[in-house]
């Protein structure tokens, strides 16, 4: 079954073509493949990137939008990518960046395009743990902005994940967020609820 790629906001995606168009944006990125790019550069594949900020005394993932990443295709492959963050006056360009997570999150979304069931890709970081998950989240028609993730939505770690995580193995919810808030200082990720 495919993916079900949530649409971005307009806004956010016109921040992030007007970068792209402005030379001034793409040499500060200073990501060489971006710069050294031949011919057009086109962004791709937007998903919601969540932060994990705590997880409730009753096991739910507290979360929060952060931005939208689109990966930058030039020919037959991505070669960097540009997140956008919610501003005050709404969707602005916030950066590029090279680097492992672009592979590896290409890698991880060919992998969840072979499962039989339908997933709504997104990414979930944790920060504490510098950690960045692909998140398949069951419900196809929710709003990628809103939800937590649910105990039988899929974590995919990316690479390089932390030591002990096996990065690319799909994990149920239920199971991997024990794990992640046993290696998480207590006061930060397992709060009360505020």
């Amino acid at each position: 079954m495919p993916l079900r790629v949530p649409l971005a906001p307009a806004p956010a995606l016109r921040s992030v073509l007007t970068a792209l168009s402005s030379p001034t944006a793409v040499r500060e990125a200073r990501t060489p493949a971006l710069l050294g790019a031949q011919g057009p550069a086109t962004p791709e594949l937007p998903l919601p990137v969540h932060v994990l900020d705590r997880v409730t005394t009753e096991g739910v993932a507290a979360t929060r939008l952060a931005g939208w990443r689109f990966h930058i295709r030039c020919g037959d492959r991505a070669v960097a990518a540009a997140e956008t963050m919610l501003t005050p006056d709404g969707w602005a360009f916030s950066h590029f960046f090279e680097g492992p997570y672009v592979a590896s999150t290409e890698r991880a979304l060919r992998q969840a395009e072979s499962m039989t069931q339908p997933y709504q890709p997104r990414l979930l970081s944790v920060p504490e743990l510098y950690m960045l998950t692909l998140w398949l989240h069951g419900d196809c028609t929710a709003d990628p902005a809103a939800g937590h993730p649910a105990a039988t939505d899929l974590l995919v770690p990316l690479a390089p994940a932390p030591p002990g995580i096996a990065a690319h193995r799909p994990h149920r919810v239920a199971e991997l967020l024990p794990v992640l808030t046993h290696r998480v200082t207590p006061t930060r990720l397992l709060g009360s609820p505020a």
